[in-house]
């Protein structure tokens, strides 16, 4: 199957691995940022093209880059296997349904949506970004915080902009992760079972 026809399940799992790729690896995370910006991923690492000589008049002095910080490993592998020990979320999205029926399918996924729903309202607090409903008109005044908002469509020229919220978007309040034991190896996130 061609990857721009990936099925909803294939781009589920695809979205998720990635999440948490994206969460243990800050390379990763960089070059997934650049992309989505409409950069070049993959020569994150390359060498910075040498300017050229300076012209007469004085060039504008380029913004420094925003100092990135490291994602801790340890929180996300925590919170997958939270997913797992719940929702048996790993167990989902490893294994190959193309050979089970869409009901078979749909009968999981609801129990995997149920035990995720509960581990992100036992150990997060989630809000809406925007109070308003979906399809509300807003007015965005010039200096709105695009970490919170993205802005989509035809999108051209400055603020104010106005539009329909068609995502309110969410954003954590407070993360309530269990204290893990200082020899706790959060990389297994599921132990291996053996029945005797």
């Amino acid at each position: 199957m061609p990857d721009s026809n990936l099925s909803f399940f294939g781009r589920l799992s695809l979205a998720m691995g990635t999440f948490f790729a994206i969460l243990g690896n800050p390379d990763l995370a960089g070059r997934v940022k650049r992309l989505r910006e409409g950069g070049p991923a993959a020569q994150a690492d390359a060498a910075p093209v040498p300017a050229p000589a300076p012209a007469p008049v004085a060039a504008p002095v380029p913004e420094s880059a925003p100092a990135l910080k490291e994602a801790s490993p340890v929180a996300a592998l925590q919170l997958l296997g939270l997913l797992q020990r719940d929702a048996r979320f790993v167990d989902f999205v490893e294994e190959d349904i193309a050979r089970y029926a869409d009901a078979e399918i749909g009968a999981a996924a609801r129990l995997v949506h149920d035990g995720c729903r509960a581990v992100l309202r036992e150990h997060f607090t989630i809000r809406p970004v925007r109070e308003e409903a979906e399809g509300s008109r807003v007015t965005l005044a010039d200096g709105f915080d695009a970490s919170a908002i993205r802005l989509t469509g035809n999108v051209v020229g400055s603020a104010p902009f106005h539009g329909a919220i068609s995502h309110r978007g969410w954003k954590v309040d407070e993360v309530r992760l269990p204290r893990l034991a200082e020899r706790h190896d959060a990389s297994v996130i599921a132990p291996a079972e053996v029945e005797l």
